[in-house]
């Protein structure tokens, strides 16, 4: 026990060394929050204070930087852009009609390489090949598209303002 008393600086070190160990597996940045606060402890240890400081002083620094340090660190990390899998990749991009597309029968159009069947999102259009539609759903195997054109009329010209008195 006078060893430990002697030497708590080196058992400090040894639980942020297993600590850190356990963050390798588990990727979640707590386990490197607990590795700094053992840290606080080795400090307070090689300062030769009593036992009771080295613990106040690594579990203060472990919350710390558990609630001050870990959100941020964890938003940046998982702050990247959002990762899509499969056909919702489609969705939103473009292609060109191959075959004329109807209500009532399915056409094909050529998405990111691929021939897929197609269907119109809205059921009264028709589609000539050569046009270029926009993915919006899929289901199953279909591909439902919208023409890329601007269905809305120009907006009209706005008359000047009367001049003010």
């Amino acid at each position: 026990m006078d060893w430990l008393n002697d030497h708590a600086w080196a058992a400090w070190l040894g639980l942020a060394a297993m600590f850190g160990v356990a963050e390798m597996f588990s990727l979640d940045l707590i386990f490197l929050m607990l590795a700094v606060g053992a840290m606080g402890g080795v400090v307070a240890g090689a300062f030769d204070a009593p036992l009771a400081l080295q613990v106040l002083v690594a579990l203060g620094t472990s919350l710390a930087t558990l609630t001050l340090l870990r959100p941020p660190l964890v938003a940046r990390l998982h702050g990247g852009p959002e990762l899509r899998l499969g056909t919702g990749k489609l969705i939103g991009t473009q292609g060109v009609v191959t075959a004329q597309i109807t209500g009532t029968e399915s056409g094909r159009v050529r998405l990111a390489g691929d021939v897929w069947s197609a269907a119109p999102y809205d059921e009264h259009l028709v589609i000539e090949p050569g046009e270029t539609v926009e993915v919006l759903e899929i289901r199953g195997a279909t591909a439902y598209v919208h023409p890329t054109g601007d269905p809305l009329p120009p907006a009209p010209p706005v008359p000047p303002a009367a001049p003010t008195p």
